[in-house]
């Protein structure tokens, strides 16, 4: 089971890539969305991030205890997830899709308040929150982005 929240921390192994696992698990999530969910009823979408936000919640808690860290680096289910929530219900066009990508990026990294602060929450949930926050945060001005478009 350890083996199982290792492999679902690490989105199937992406947080091990030594330059920017973070960046690379959301690129990985934009070209799932686009050659392969984004064409999915709601209901599964919202079901496979539900699916992503408990699971992951979870192997982050243990994966960073396990590590003795508060947030590894290589710990990035929480980008996937975030990065699936910023494209959820957006048309699958590469405008669009980059511009939630740098988005949300621009918001993980940079972490305006209250994103910094949802750091603070325990173990996994801390983990996971800032970057809840940073999608939803991306969603609002991509929204914005593409209504004036």
């Amino acid at each position: 089971m350890k083996y199982l929240w290792r492999v679902i921390a690490t989105f199937f192994g992406l947080g091990l890539f030594p330059i920017a696992p973070g960046t690379l698990a959301s690129l990985v999530v934009v070209l799932i969305y686009k050659y392969s969910i984004h064409g999915l009823g709601w209901p599964y979408l919202l079901l496979i991030l539900c699916a992503l936000l408990i699971l992951g919640t979870h192997a982050a808690s243990f994966y960073s205890s396990e590590l003795k860290r508060t947030d590894p680096s290589c710990v990035v289910i929480d980008e996937a997830a975030g990065q699936l929530l910023v494209l959820l219900f957006v048309l699958p066009e590469w405008t669009s899709l980059i511009a939630g990508f740098l988005l949300f990026r621009f918001f993980d990294i940079v972490k305006p308040f209250p994103i910094r602060r949802a750091e603070r929450l325990p173990a996994g949930w801390g983990i996971m929150a800032d970057d809840l926050l940073a999608a939803l945060m991306a969603k609002a001005v991509l929204h914005l982005f593409i209504y004036l478009k």
